[in-house]
């Protein structure tokens, strides 16, 4: 699937819940849902700057050019954001990535509903899963 149309499926799955506290509960069992990342790489180099909480991403570019992320962080929410992140981006290539629009953070009214230094921390998760794929691309 494009990254457009992981997203449109995102929209759509948000549409159906009527509130702010049932998208919360969805975004907690995301984050419930997501993979251990492994311990090695819970590292001060995999740890994201500017959110409130700890987030550690990890890339790796798979035999077909891929980009296969993980992620950990010690705060459910934040571990559902960064779930939804890496539903939309995981196993893109590089340039599909860079090139993206990641709407549907605005459309699911998530950045409206995000504390300041948790927007600010969303926005550095995205910045992270970005240098990652232009490291990537470059390779």
């Amino acid at each position: 699937m494009t990254i457009n149309e992981i997203q449109d499926e995102i929209i759509d799955e948000f549409s159906e819940l009527d509130d702010w506290m049932d998208r919360y509960g969805y975004i907690i069992d995301l984050g419930n849902q997501l993979p251990p990342i492994d311990e090695k790489y819970k590292t001060p180099q995999h740890l994201i700057e500017g959110c409130q909480s700890r987030v550690w991403i990890n890339a790796e570019k798979n035999p077909d050019g891929r980009i296969e992320f993980t992620a950990d962080s010690d705060a459910i929410i934040v571990k559902g954001i960064i779930s939804l992140l890496i539903k939309v981006l995981n196993n893109q290539t590089p340039e599909a990535i860079l090139a993206s629009d990641l709407y549907f953070i605005d459309k699911i009214g998530l950045s409206e509903h995000l504390s300041p230094t948790r927007s600010n921390g969303l926005l550095a998760m995205v910045r992270q899963m970005r240098a990652y794929a232009l490291a990537y691309k470059d390779k």
